[in-house]
């Protein structure tokens, strides 16, 4: 019997990712750095929501009248605003009302295709040249744009700087969450994976006391912009990621980042380096060196298949997420309020999403958590119209993709091997952003079909619960770091 404990425990062990068996599956190093890059989620969500209090809702009237009718005319050269709200916002300063209304979309739907544009560059970037540096060059990017963004003449420049900020947004959201995918262990990777959902909930939850207290736009880009200037001390702070490293060939840099993370967290050091020389010579050996190849996640039939699916079901978080959002629209009362209530109602299905992925795994998470999606959206079509239960099912919606939005990130982590896992992520990533980009159009249907928006909204989730079939359960896994430990 004791020998059969024993060499179970040296199985378990000769499986264990060499990286873990070195630093530890999380200790005092890893928590430090998953801190510091949870911190730079705060401005993803400024930026990505800071649209609802630049162009919030306006009354408005023709110049020459007293009262805010909200009426367009023909005749009208010149609009005058109600500020008893906010101050000037780009709505008011540029007159984005009437025939220059759709502008103000444009320009959200310009700052999506950003997002999409730095997941994709940054993806690549950072497969090729490491974790840290594309995060540093996209921190400096998102800082240099969104202040120069509060100093926007016309329509023109603030479109134009929000594209190179919302690249800049992109490129920080997938480079922080690979790094921290690639240093925790798989005991802890499912948790720690959702928990970084949670600072941008947070920073939705935050925005509206930005919004309260800096009622003019520019001086609200200024104050969500600003913060970043503190990330800047991350060129001394961050270390490279050593999992990428040791695929690079770089074994001794990996070696000394490890020893250093190994001595903060209390471990022995003298078998770090027989570690590494043998992960090192295991991707030597491997004649597939290709790196950041968006070839490579459709060369091999399984491979491909998964790419496909998980690919889809980000397509159906960001289609979902946003659209569901604004079919149910404005509730009426304070703005503020109203954002506030809207964010919060994201942590807790983040936070539950915690013990789903523990106890039920990520396949049947993410297939629960779509048909919750799915069934609540059509419900819609059938129940009694009114407020309440719009709202209500509405809710229920969102509840359950923000399950399965924590979850596709953390699935996509574990999904791809090391040496396409940032162009894998961010190829996911940017699918989602086309969701997000049409879900607008999707949403609007409802002016002339109340029915068909939710049928969309619902029968998407649904397809995605299907397809989440033919994707393998990764909870617990080690991270494939090759083309053929993806393929198996």
């Amino acid at each position: 019997m004791l020998e059969n404990e024993t060499r179970d425990a040296e199985n378990q062990n000769s499986a264990e990712d060499p990286i873990t068996r070195a630093i530890g599956a999380i200790g005092k190093w890893q928590i430090w750095i998953c801190f510091i890059v949870f911190l730079v989620k705060f401005p993803v969500a400024w930026h990505q929501m800071s649209i609802i209090f630049l162009a919030p809702p306006m009354n408005y009237t023709c110049s020459t009248n007293d009262e805010y009718d909200n009426h367009c005319s023909a005749n009208c050269t010149e609009y005058k605003f109600d500020h008893s709200v906010f101050g000037d916002t780009i709505v008011s300063q540029w007159s984005l009302v009437c025939s220059k209304e759709w502008l103000k979309n444009a320009t959200q739907t310009i700052f999506m295709l950003g997002i999409l544009v730095g997941n994709m560059v940054f993806g690549h970037l950072s497969d090729r040249f490491g974790r840290r540096l594309p995060f540093l060059a996209a921190v400096f990017l998102q800082l240099i744009s969104g202040v120069t963004t509060a100093y926007s003449v016309n329509w023109h420049m603030f479109t134009s700087l929000r594209f190179f900020l919302a690249v800049a947004t992109g490129g920080t959201m997938v480079t922080s969450f690979v790094l921290t995918m690639e240093l925790i262990g798989t005991k802890y990777r499912d948790a720690v994976g959702i928990l970084y959902q949670i600072p941008f909930n947070l920073g939705h939850l935050s925005l509206p006391l930005f919004g309260y207290f800096l009622r003019d736009w520019n001086h609200f880009q200024l104050a969500i912009s600003l913060p970043s200037v503190l990330f800047l001390s991350y060129y001394y702070l961050l270390p490279e990621s050593p999992r990428w490293l040791l695929t690079a060939g770089r074994d001794e840099e990996a070696l000394k980042i490890l020893e250093t993370a190994a001595k903060r967290n209390g471990r022995p050091t003298e078998g770090i380096s027989s570690y590494t020389q043998k992960m090192a010579v295991e991707v030597k050996s491997n004649p597939n060196k290709e790196r950041a190849s968006f070839i490579a996640l459709f060369r091999t039939p399984k491979l491909r298949a998964r790419t496909l699916a998980i690919c889809f079901n980000w397509f159906v978080c960001g289609f979902c997420f946003f659209g569901v959002s604004q079919y149910i629209g404005h509730v009426s009362g304070n703005i503020f309020s109203n954002v506030a209530i809207s964010a919060a109602i994201l942590v807790p299905g983040t936070l539950i999403s915690i013990y789903a992925n523990k106890i039920l795994g990520r396949k049947i998470t993410l297939i629960s958590s779509n048909c919750v999606t799915g069934l609540s959206c059509l419900l819609i079509t059938v129940v009694p119209q009114s407020e309440a239960s719009y709202l209500i099912l509405g809710c229920a919606g969102l509840w359950g993709m923000s399950i399965s939005f924590a979850t596709v990130y953390l699935y996509a982590g574990e999904l791809f091997p090391t040496v396409v896992r940032n162009s894998g992520v961010g190829l996911s990533s940017t699918v989602a952003r086309i969701g997000s980009m049409v879900a607008p159009f999707v949403a609007t249907l409802g002016h002339r079909s109340s029915w068909l928006p939710p049928i969309l909204f619902g029968i998407t989730p649904l397809v995605g619960a299907c397809l989440c079939l033919i994707l393998p359960d990764t909870r617990g896994k080690k991270l494939p770091d090759t083309l053929e430990e993806g393929e198996e």
